[in-house]
């Protein structure tokens, strides 16, 4: 059954290739779309706009354990890779929407402060069509 209500970010995740990124705190996607301005004449003093092209960015972030099956190693490869990556992002809940998308790792870093968790972050643009569908 879909989710209802607010819920809990704790249920949204992202899977890249198959494997929920490990150890996550936060993710993000972020959909945009160019307005190109088509301004005339005839626009009777008012700016007008039509629709462009669209696109997407994942980002996420999340503490380093290097035995998670999807962690903060095999990303910096497949970004050093230049490896194109199958993402996913939604809840696992049946009937809520899932994100599906094609992109390139663009930026990896991981951090670490004295007496302090191992943290990294990530971006992922989006190549392609995004395409929504249920659990």
């Amino acid at each position: 059954m879909a989710t209802t209500g607010v819920f809990n970010g704790t249920n949204l995740l992202l899977k890249i290739e198959g494997a929920t990124v490990g150890h996550t705190t936060s993710c993000s996607l972020s959909l945009s779309m160019d307005t190109p301005e088509a301004t005339t004449k005839d626009s009777a003093g008012f700016s007008e706009y039509i629709a462009g092209v669209k696109g997407g960015e994942i980002s996420f972030e999340g503490l380093v354990a290097y035995d998670d099956t999807s962690n903060a190693i095999e990303m910096a490869d497949f970004l050093l890779a230049r490896t194109q990556l199958t993402c996913v992002f939604g809840t696992t809940e049946s009937g809520d929407a899932i994100y599906t998308a094609e992109g390139f790792l663009t930026s990896v870093e991981m951090a670490g402060e004295m007496e302090a968790a191992v943290t990294y972050s990530g971006s992922i643009t989006i190549t392609g069509a995004i395409t929504k569908s249920t659990n």
